[in-house]
């Protein structure tokens, strides 16, 4: 097969596996234009119609899918050799594909971005933010880094951070108009800001626990949205009381009085961040590197 050909089937089989060009032209370092141009040279050289385009989405045709269904195996066992060969070597190196959360890329794989590419300098990071939930297998994702309780439960799980708890807050001049609530059942007759996960579109139900008591309740007010910024700023602007997880940020806010704790009495504690992989295939010199530049361990490259 010649070079061109097999560029062409490995940009076909990106765009079939993640549904769009845009994601697949990402993925592969090129434009969308010149990716559409490769599966239009492909279609024409076969003379088949092997993608539906619509404004909006892609999707292979009855066609385009037993052809992909062909070479999927092909691929995989393909990149399995070529995984094989580098571990064996025992060299960290390669493209590592992570899908990770907007919170922990900020404050987990940022932070320590240039350790790492000293130590190992023939890795290269694809780090895709993701606060949905995506199947890492579908993606062609080395790794992903999810709370606990969102994790499937066949995958191999690393934890990355303690467990961490919950805090609603508010602004201090939203609670002088409204008043504090005493207990959760206090919240229906509050603002509350409401999160929307991404990817599902469901919107959180408030989670509380007291001794033995835990329950879910779910909540009203004048905003709801799954970017985190967007509803700390509405809880910091007084628009009502915010469901958050507690860390630096918040109680920084907290300390400046810019936002106050209420209900702490009943607010759990959640599992914390976890990098995980799939129990198919084990990890990659490149993967046990990245790991242990995340939990701050030896940072030394293995020998040759």
């Amino acid at each position: 097969m010649r070079g061109f050909e097999f560029a062409e089937l490995k940009a076909f089989a990106a765009i079939v596996e993640r549904a769009s060009f845009a994601r697949a032209a990402e993925h592969m370092g090129m434009s969308a234009s010149a990716l559409s141009q490769i599966i239009r040279q492909l279609e024409g050289r076969l003379g088949v119609q092997l993608l539906n385009r619509t404004t909006r989405s892609v999707a292979p045709t009855a066609i385009g899918q037993r052809f992909y269904d062909r070479l999927e195996p092909m691929f995989t066992e393909m990149n399995a050799a070529v995984v094989e060969a580098v571990a064996a070597t025992g060299r960290a190196a390669g493209v590592l594909r992570i899908n990770a959360p907007n919170q922990a890329a900020t404050k987990l794989i940022a932070p320590r971005l240039s350790r790492f590419h000293r130590a190992h300098p023939d890795v290269e990071l694809d780090i895709i933010i993701d606060d949905g939930i995506s199947d890492i297998v579908v993606g062609c994702f080395d790794a992903g880094i999810r709370i606990g309780a969102r994790l499937e439960k066949d995958v191999v799980a690393v934890r990355l951070t303690p467990d961490r708890g919950m805090m609603a807050v508010a602004a201090p001049d939203y609670l002088a108009r409204r008043g504090v609530p005493r207990s959760p059942s206090d919240l229906h007759d509050h603002a509350c800001i409401n999160w929307r996960f991404p990817g599902s579109g469901a919107i959180y139900r408030w989670e509380f626990a007291k001794g033995e008591e835990r329950f879910e309740i779910a909540v009203q007010g004048p905003l709801t949205s799954s970017t985190q910024e967007v509803v700390l700023q509405g809880a910091l602007q007084g628009l009502g009381i915010l469901y958050t997880y507690d860390d630096d940020r918040i109680a920084g806010l907290i300390e400046e009085g810019l936002l106050q704790r209420v209900l702490a009495d009943w607010s759990p504690a959640f599992p914390g961040l976890f990098l995980y992989y799939s129990n198919r295939r084990s990890p990659t010199p490149a993967l046990r590197a990245f790991v242990d530049c995340l939990l701050d361990r030896d940072m030394r490259p293995r020998s040759k």
